[in-house]
């Protein structure tokens, strides 16, 4: 008798939309990384929306930019990951658990890569592309939003909206905070988004491929 296989975290009808996605948004990362390598001040792009100040959020506003800013710090992001892993684990899907670290460990590292690359700062010499806050916080985002695509049973179109809105709706979160905290250039934001698109559905496929690698090692051969 052979084993169940556990479901995948990155559904079939969602790999070549998400595949397509990831490789546009390497391209942006790569391109935006280019033409703000070394720079120190806000492009003209960035200069579009705003120049970010210590004084670009107002004392009402502050707070709240400051709870989001805090899910991006070190004890606001484990808090994050270890209720998703656990929420994971209760839900009975070890290999989505696999995800939540793997994903969150490949966005801030592939963030941290890119910034001494890039060599962008700001204010006292803070490298600033990407954001990695934007990047953890869009990655957590995309990961529970193609969990609840398997859960739920989504199809292809349902499934890329949920994805992609759940990615949206929280970098556009963090991002605003960052902005109006004056910790990043609107463009740092582009690529903390860009680099999270670009990371976790191949994430997401590796776990898969490992996982099945595994299950199938694992099963006893028919007699």
């Amino acid at each position: 008798m052979t084993g169940r296989r556990a479901p995948e975290v990155l559904p079939p009808e969602l790999r070549g939309w998400l595949g397509l996605i990831a490789c546009l948004a390497t391209l942006v990362v790569a391109v935006v990384g280019v033409m703000y390598a070394g720079h120190t001040q806000p492009g003209r792009v960035d200069r579009w929306f705003v120049q970010p100040t210590d004084d670009s959020v107002g004392p009402l506003w502050r707070p709240l930019a400051l709870a989001i800013d805090f899910l991006g710090e070190p004890a606001g992001a484990a808090v994050l990951v270890v209720a998703a892993v656990a929420g994971c684990l209760l839900l009975r899907r070890p290999r989505a658990a696999v995800l939540v670290v793997a994903g969150v460990v490949t966005a801030v590292g592939a963030t941290t890569l890119i910034k001494s690359l890039a060599g962008r700062t700001i204010h006292d010499g803070n490298l600033s592309y990407p954001s990695g806050h934007t990047a953890f916080l869009t990655a957590l985002a995309l990961m529970a939003a193609l969990c609840a695509t398997v859960r739920l049973g989504l199809g292809r179109t349902a499934g890329v909206l949920l994805v992609l809105g759940a990615a949206l709706v929280a970098g556009a979160a963090m991002g605003w905070a960052q902005v109006a905290l004056g910790a990043h250039y609107p463009t740092d934001i582009l690529g903390g988004w860009c680099t999270a698109l670009a990371v976790t559905p191949a994430t997401a496929w590796l776990v898969d491929r490992v996982a099945d690698r595994r299950s199938d090692g694992a099963r006893p051969e028919r007699r």
